[in-house]
């Protein structure tokens, strides 16, 4: 196998790795690219290239990730990882950890790691890799990264909300809403919301986003209908789709430019969680992207 082919074979694990490191779809792929020029490149044969290819994206997205943060936490609003709609790599034997690991709950636990803490747990719990490859990849000894693992798993055991994982069930809680949705349901709305659900939209400061959270049922309920009927007057469709293996939908404008994705938790038959991205800069991955603004502004025309 040539070195094209060995990295094609390998390229949905290095993305995974890299978007769980990063949260980010576009710098996912900038670090796969770079990794790619750099095993094209090498002058030798490695000995792996999965450990070759793995150590490289590993340390790369550690980088970006430093950089990154001190972004982030001058963001405007909510900061949401950039959605992903199709996860490319598949595991049947672990196939709980790769759909949880990717979760937008389980992503925004993973900032508050550092980044060695984030890859290490990426790496062994997400994606089962030994502890001498771990500590290969991250530039530690075995036994610095057997700490670094406990302390992530603490970590991210303190803030879990373990969510049910009946896609089926998942996929007809989400029909319900979304129809509801479509058609200012104010009564269906409030049947499928948990009595605390919560709200919550990242725009970056890039297009019209909520203030803050909104929370409990009647004021989410009362929110959606008063709003959606609206935009679909004005010939938005709602698609319904898995994005981060969770329940939700991206909602295009009427010339078929993403607007924003919906993400719904879901437990106990409820939907606890309502997350929106409508940051134009985390949704070109997706497509040509809708002027949120100018939407925003027919609405309000409409209400008044």
């Amino acid at each position: 196998m040539g070195r094209t082919e060995e990295f094609l074979a390998l390229r949905p694990l290095l993305f995974s790795i890299a978007y769980r490191i990063l949260g980010s779809v576009s710098e996912a792929e900038d670090v796969l690219q770079n990794t790619w020029l750099r095993f094209d490149a090498y002058p030798g044969e490695p000995r792996s290239p999965k450990s070759f290819l793995s150590t490289a994206v590993t340390r790369s997205s550690i980088d970006v990730l430093r950089s990154a943060r001190v972004q982030r936490e001058e963001y405007v609003g909510t900061w949401f990882p950039e959605p992903l709609v199709d996860d490319p790599y598949e595991d049947p034997a672990r196939a709980a950890e790769l759909a949880d690991s990717v979760s937008l709950a389980s992503l925004l636990l993973l900032e508050r790691l550092s980044p060695l803490e984030r890859a290490v747990f990426v790496l062994r719990e997400v994606f089962d890799f030994g502890y001498p490859e771990v500590a290969s990849a991250v530039g530690r000894s075995e036994a610095a990264c057997r700490q670094l693992a406990v302390r992530a798993r603490d970590h991210m055991a303190a803030g879990r909300t373990r969510f049910t994982a009946d896609r089926t069930e998942h996929s007809e809680l989400a029909s319900r809403f979304f129809d509801a949705l479509r058609d200012g349901d104010l009564a269906g709305l409030q049947k499928v919301l948990a009595a605390d659900v919560s709200m919550v939209g990242d725009g970056g400061g890039n297009a019209p986003q909520l203030a803050r959270a909104i929370i409990g049922a009647a004021n989410v309920a009362r929110l959606l209908a008063s709003v959606f009927p609206r935009m679909v007057r004005l010939d938005i469709t709602i698609e319904q789709h898995e994005i981060n293996r969770q329940p939700g939908a991206i909602v295009r404008d009427r010339d078929g430019r993403v607007l924003t994705t919906v993400v719904l938790d879901v437990l106990d038959g409820q939907i606890q969680a309502i997350r929106s991205v409508i940051n134009p800069d985390k949704l070109r991955h997706l497509g040509a992207v809708a002027d949120a603004w100018e939407l925003n502004r027919e609405v309000r025309a409409m209400g008044n």
